[in-house]
């Protein structure tokens, strides 16, 4: 069974310095990914840290990366910390105190006031998998794929794999322990990717990831305090890595700089899939214009967003969280059935909502304000259209409940900025 879905086209463009990365599906853009000129993201950089002080009754250490920047580390969400050098008697592995030199990754970037979060969960991702060191040993596929037979086969192929990996490794000395206290509980995760990929091009794939973390913790032991052991590709290139190959009709580009390190970075991560990609060379007509790049983004900016139906939405940031309210507007015009206008008007507004907090990357708690419904029956059938309109967005995307107010809460992972916080610094 194949998996059927609209083919995309993602365009990056040099747009005031910054590299613009727009993808787009059936002519819509619905995604807007920005590296900016001056990027100092550290989001997926691992990193050798030390911990400075830990506070036990919030169960919480705080780990400087280098540089002054002092890093949030939850300790109850890690339970298998790599210490490198250990301030500790007992050895390696054991609980955490201060001065103790640990191996962490970075997983969400500084927001407004909050310190970057790292995690001793150390995790890699390729096209087709994402493995994590995380003690569980476990491995799950993607819930877009529907295909039983196809799931359990690649979960006892890669379970194989991974156990004939892990054995030959065993055998290098300098690997034993690192093996026995990390490596041999790392958690897969199969990509919807993977479901176009041939067997061979899977053990190829999740070898080569293996390899790359194997290296990584190898050379740790041998590295000083602060170092940088992996940095995150561009965000250009992971966004064009966990995009559904097989639905992207074209990458699209009109800088020579950008057109080579696609296709070096296709050929580093076995895309097969180099005859997509175009330099757009046309010189009367650039491609930020051809694909009025200054008006997406400023049309992803506005407070108000209407409707074909003739509501509106507002969208408020604040501190905390962000508000969205919906509006009748011109909609209710010559209407009788105001119960049956209203929902209408509210599942209208629930996929545009959708699409506007994918767009503009919002995340954190979303609080939306639906024109009241009467009938409980029409609440669950807009509560039911907004988790359906949202289950398509790549980021974690929840739809919490409508309180007895009859605010929708939404919650959506926070990992980079919005893109709010990202233009006006331009």
């Amino acid at each position: 069974m194949k998996l059927v879905s609209k083919k995309n086209k993602r365009i990056l463009v040099h747009y005031k310095g910054n590299i613009v990365n727009a993808l787009y599906q059936d002519g819509k853009v619905i995604q807007l990914d920005i590296e900016e000129k001056d990027n100092t993201s550290l989001l997926g950089n691992i990193y050798i840290g030390k911990v400075k002080n830990i506070v036990k009754n919030i169960g919480v250490a705080f780990i400087e990366i280098g540089n002054g920047v002092i890093c949030y580390y939850p300790i109850g969400k890690n339970k298998c910390p790599y210490i490198v050098n250990s301030m500790n008697d007992k050895g390696k592995n054991k609980q955490l105190v201060a001065g103790d030199e640990i191996l962490v990754q970075v997983e969400k970037e500084a927001l407004k006031t909050k310190e970057p979060t790292v995690t001793s969960n150390i995790s890699l991702t390729s096209r087709c998998f994402a493995i994590t060191l995380d003690g569980k040993g476990s491995t799950h596929i993607s819930n877009k794929i529907k295909d039983n037979v196809w799931k359990q086969e690649t979960k006892a192929l890669i379970e194989n794999v991974k156990n004939g990996v892990l054995e030959c490794e065993v055998e290098k000395e300098e690997m034993k322990k690192t093996v026995s206290c990390d490596l041999r509980n790392l958690s897969v995760i199969v990509r919807t990717n993977a479901y176009i990929a041939s067997q061979e091009e899977l053990i190829e794939d999740f070898t080569t990831l293996y390899k790359r973390i194997e290296q990584i913790m190898l050379v740790a032991n041998h590295r000083m305090c602060y170092s940088l052991l992996y940095q995150t590709p561009p965000s250009y290139l992971t966004a064009l890595r966990d995009t559904k190959e097989d639905l992207l009709d074209e990458i699209i580009t009109d800088n020579n700089q950008l057109h080579e390190e696609i296709l070096k970075f296709m050929e580093e991560t076995h895309w097969d899939n180099k005859h997509k990609v175009r330099l757009y060379e046309d010189q009367l007509l650039s491609l930020s214009k051809l694909y009025s790049i200054e008006t997406v983004i400023t049309s992803a900016l506005q407070k108000k967003v209407w409707l074909k139906s003739g509501g509106y939405l507002v969208i408020e940031y604040t501190e905390a969280l962000t508000v969205i309210d919906v509006n009748s507007g011109k909609a209710i015009r010559g209407k009788s059935d105001l119960e049956e206008t209203f929902y209408n008007i509210n599942v209208e507004a629930a996929k545009e909502i959708a699409y506007q907090i994918r767009l503009r990357n919002l995340s954190g708690i979303i609080l939306i304000d639906f024109i009241d419904l009467k009938t409980e029956e029409k609440k669950l059938a807009l509560l039911e259209n907004l988790k359906r309109f949202v289950s398509v967005d790549p980021t974690k995307t929840v739809v919490v409940d409508m309180t007895k107010l009859n605010l929708v809460e939404i919650t959506r992972k926070k990992i980079k900025k919005p893109l709010h916080e990202i233009v006006p610094n331009w």
